[in-house]
């Protein structure tokens, strides 16, 4: 539905190829009334905001242009997208030296202009980092979501599909965890209409060795990833600005969840115009629950290493 409920702006920070189509498909559906990009480089995001304000004859109204950490102030949602890429053969942890101190910057300036907002974070490592910026801005920990599994599950659900020759959108099925090499298939709950699916040991482990590893391979094949993690944004920012508590798997802090605490990990959550609302309780068969408190452990050994 491309009808808003209300005047509504999103700024997203970084117009890098994430940031960018995020602004575009976020532009294409006609999401919000008004559209903020913020880039170090202004030249980078004056450029794009004009490029996608030239297409305004086709598409619909929605404001665009290119602003300053000020435009902040009345955003309802704001996206950061900045922040170094992910080379090939790198590992989304070996990101996070090099982008926790950019967010350091940005977080210092968007809570200079703006204390209501809900802070999207999509930036890797997207849970540590969603840590990060919940430690920094102060903000409660509903308003500050990182992206977390919602893509991994999108691509199990097509590699799922692809396996079955059923329709993705009706295929149910979760990864949880880390956004990252610690994340974890849950076949135990993988269904269809309620029916359990069955596969071979041999194609569980291709279908989530494809889905864990997709992105190492879009970015050897063309240098980054971009175009479906847009969508899994666009998805999130839609949840909330049309207060739809809709399920999705991001990253949100947990506290005694499945014996965790004190870290970002992705998980199914009721998102809706406050942010989370409510973290999902999943019933983890014996060995998912290791899994995931092995993701939890691995996450929390980095958070140990910065100065929060």
């Amino acid at each position: 539905m491309k009808t808003q409920l209300r005047s509504s702006r999103v700024v997203i920070i970084g117009t890098g190829a994430v940031g960018a189509t995020t602004a575009y498909t976020l532009l294409l559906r006609e999401r919000v009334s008004e559209l903020v990009l913020i880039d170090a480089n202004k030249d980078k995001a004056l450029g794009e905001a004009l490029d996608m304000n030239h297409g305004l004859p086709f598409t619909g109204g929605v404001k665009l242009w290119a602003g300053d950490y000020s435009d902040c102030a009345d955003a309802d949602v704001i996206v950061i997208a900045a922040g170094a890429s992910q080379r090939p053969g790198e590992t989304r942890i070996d990101l996070l030296k090099r982008n926790a101190g950019i967010f350091e910057t940005i977080i210092q300036n968007i809570v200079k202009y703006n204390d209501h907002a809900i802070i999207l974070v999509a930036t890797n490592p997207v849970d540590i980092l969603s840590y990060v910026t919940l430690k920094k801005s102060g903000f409660p920990s509903n308003r500050v979501i990182g992206s977390g599994t919602l893509l991994d599950s999108a691509r199990f659900r097509y590699l799922i599909g692809q396996n079955k020759k059923i329709n993705p959108r009706s295929i149910h099925a979760h990864i949880i965890g880390e956004h990252g090499d610690s994340e974890l298939p849950l076949w135990s709950l993988a269904n269809v209409a309620g029916i359990d699916l069955e596969f071979s040991d041999q194609d569980r482990e291709n279908i989530f060795n494809s889905t864990k590893n997709a992105a190492y391979e879009i970015i050897n094949a063309k240098g980054a990833t971009f175009y479906a993690i847009a969508l899994a944004l666009d998805r999130i920012i839609t949840s909330i600005l049309q207060d739809e508590g809709s399920v999705l798997n991001v990253s949100t802090l947990l506290e005694n969840y499945n014996g965790v605490s004190d870290v970002y990990l992705g998980v199914p959550s009721i998102v809706d115009r406050s942010g989370v609302r409510e973290v999902l309780d999943l019933k983890l068969s014996d060995q998912e629950l290791v899994q995931f408190q092995n993701s939890a452990n691995k996450l929390k050994s980095e958070i140990a290493k910065l100065e929060l």
